[in-house]
């Protein structure tokens, strides 16, 4: 029994040295915790990041278009961000890296309610279309139906806010731009309306990661971004095995915000999109869509794909 309880203390002893020499980093959301970091969560709900000896603070932003400044600015390790806008950042001499990949497809989309009758998006010429953060329509919208034979100076851009939804709803606007496809949509049809989606990707805008992390370039530490990485991976993996599983895992995270319809819903659409792969790079990808920033003047000059690229 003495051996026993020697064991008992011994093993306790080693346990919290491990945890006193873990690495501890920030990592801070794009938005407040929904299924689209469904691997962070689980990663977390798991101690997967713990076996790499880290200690990870995930944190929910107060206004979401700073996490990744706050990165730069060397204040937090870590963010939720986008492929656009860290291309955007970088371009503009934000001393920033892409890490790992969260979602690796497009989520935004063109919506419009089935009831419209609107099939094709040259059927959008004289049409009001709603935005959330006005300023980039012209390279998105824009590409969208002048590959699909209108100009862009024949569709309303209207500026509605966070209300994408309830706008499209309500028929202050025809159709919506930057509604997510596992998001907005769900919403609707929970409300009892059909969308019609289109795809970006599909009218003529390059394909890109919607949700990566980025880290500060100057003062990053590689190997704990890459034990960080493995954790997501090993996170990822374990969802795509066992999603109604997660799912309860997951939002035990947050029931009283996270256990919902619509999360619910999201959560389903979400999971083939996730990146099982989140340390993997293509970094042609990248610069397909930096050059078309630039060719649409949203930046002046792609940056160099290796500057922000890092193999992890």
């Amino acid at each position: 029994m003495k051996l026993l309880k020697n064991a008992t203390l011994a093993m306790s002893v080693l346990l919290t040295a491990g945890q006193a020499n873990a690495k501890e980093m920030t990592l801070m959301l794009d938005w407040f915790v929904n299924p689209n970091h469904g691997p962070i969560v689980i990663a977390q709900q798991h101690g997967l990041f713990e076996d790499q000896g880290l200690t990870i603070n995930i944190q929910e932003p107060a206004d979401p278009s700073v996490p990744a400044k706050l990165v730069a600015a060397g204040r937090v390790d870590m963010a939720v961000s986008y492929q656009p806008s860290l291309t955007v950042d970088v371009a503009a001499g934000l001393p920033l890296i892409r890490s790992a990949t969260l979602i690796a497809t497009p989520l935004n989309s063109m919506m419009v309610l089935d009831k419209s009758g609107i099939t094709s998006l040259d059927q959008l010429k004289g049409k009001k279309v709603g935005v959330a953060i006005p300023g980039n329509e012209r390279s998105t919208v824009g590409t969208m139906v002048e590959n699909n034979g209108i100009k862009f100076e024949d569709v309303e851009i209207i500026n509605v806010g966070w209300a994408l939804s309830s706008s499209l709803a309500s028929g202050k606007v025809d159709a919506i731009w930057g509604g997510f496809r596992n998001f907005e949509s769900n919403q609707l049809a929970i409300e009892g309306y059909t969308a019609v989606t289109f795809f970006p990707e599909e009218h003529g805008v390059p394909a890109y990661d919607e949700l990566v992390i980025v880290a500060n370039r100057d003062k990053h530490d590689a190997e704990a971004l890459k034990k960080f990485n493995h954790a997501l991976e090993l996170a990822t993996q374990y969802i795509v095995n066992n999603p109604d599983k997660a799912w309860k895992e997951f939002i035990a995270y947050s029931p009283d915000t996270l256990d919902n319809e619509l999360n619910k819903r999201a959560w389903r659409d979400t999971l083939p999109r996730f990146a099982l792969r989140p340390s993997a790079t293509d970094p042609q990808r990248y610069d397909v869509y930096a050059q078309y920033l630039e060719a649409n003047g949203i930046i002046e000059k792609a940056p160099t794909t290796a500057d922000y690229l890092p193999t992890l």
